[in-house]
């Protein structure tokens, strides 16, 4: 039996760059028609974030994915700033002063917030390439917790859906015990409505047939109820195969819902006999279905 996976899914991984830097990757999915990728890195990542980006779409399908790296450096590390850009705000600063007669000094911690003006003391571009090699290195292992998590959560979404068709299925079931009431209901039916025009003048035989083939036509349920044992069949088989689930359950579940809405509309108005517990049955089926609508979207 394959593995259906959920797009539900979290996992998270630490590592070194070296003894002076560490990081840590975090991946968390929930469900999206399509698949989402969202990045956060640090920055001077561009090119391991192609990377990433590459990966996760050879490994995924659909999901709304969120991946967050973190780097964590020693507290000791010395931080420097950019020499140039604060010379030059302070100049840009004193010679506006200057020029508009206003007293005062630049204050240095709004300098400190421009972008690019503090930066850490390191050889960064120099840890780009070793931070690439390892967060690239501890994907697989990032991967491969997802996965099970996703898989762990679909194995339960299958067990579910599993318990679902078994409720429909017995439903179909009870239903086609009452079809020979449903066909007696209709047949006492139309001779009603037969006696009721023929007490007319005068009689009109197209008219009289039309009704009866309606009426006929109405009392059999034996169409729709081997179309949903079908495609309970072939749902519980797709669930077998595994795989990306989501899209082709969403589809036949379309299926489901036209056979329940025509056994429905036939057999509404039925009052006789077990007539209310026949309409109950097919709502009951409505319901059960729409759970399992929204438990599939939850599937890869």
């Amino acid at each position: 039996m394959s593995i259906a996976y959920s797009m539900t899914g979290y996992a998270r991984v630490t590592g070194r760059v070296h003894d002076q830097l560490g990081f840590t990757v975090s991946l968390k999915g929930v469900n999206h028609r399509f698949l989402d990728l969202h990045l956060r890195l640090p920055s001077n990542c561009d090119a391991l974030e192609m990377q990433l980006r590459q990966m996760l779409k050879g490994k995924l399908r659909r999901g709304h994915v969120e991946l967050t790296l973190q780097l964590e450096r020693q507290a000791q590390q010395e931080i420097a700033y950019d020499r140039a850009l604060v010379a030059a705000y302070v100049k840009a600063f004193r010679e506006a002063a200057k020029e508009h007669g206003i007293k005062g000094e630049p204050d240095l911690n709004a300098v400190f917030r421009l972008p690019g003006a503090l930066a850490e003391n390191s050889s960064s571009t120099a840890d780009t390439e070793a931070i690439e090699k390892a967060v690239l290195e501890a994907m697989d292992g990032l991967l491969a917790q997802f996965n099970a998590m996703r898989a762990q959560e679909g194995a339960a979404l299958v067990a579910e859906l599993r318990g679902n068709m078994r409720c429909l299925q017995a439903a179909v079931e009870e239903v086609s015990s009452l079809r020979e009431e449903i066909r007696q209901a209709y047949f006492s039916r139309m001779n009603e409505r037969i006696t009721e025009l023929l007490q007319g003048s005068p009689v009109n035989e197209e008219r009289i047939l039309a009704e009866a083939a309606v009426l006929a036509e109405r009392s059999s349920v034996e169409e729709e109820l081997v179309r949903l044992r079908t495609h309970i069949e072939h749902f519980q088989g797709l669930l077998d195969q595994g795989g990306e689930l989501g899209k082709k359950l969403d589809f036949l579940l379309q299926e489901f819902h036209r056979e329940t809405n025509t056994l429905l509309s036939k057999t509404s108005g039925l009052m006789a006999g077990n007539g209310l517990r026949i309409t109950e049955l097919g709502l009951s089926m409505k319901s059960e279905i729409e759970k399992v609508k929204e438990q599939v979207q939850n599937l890869e």
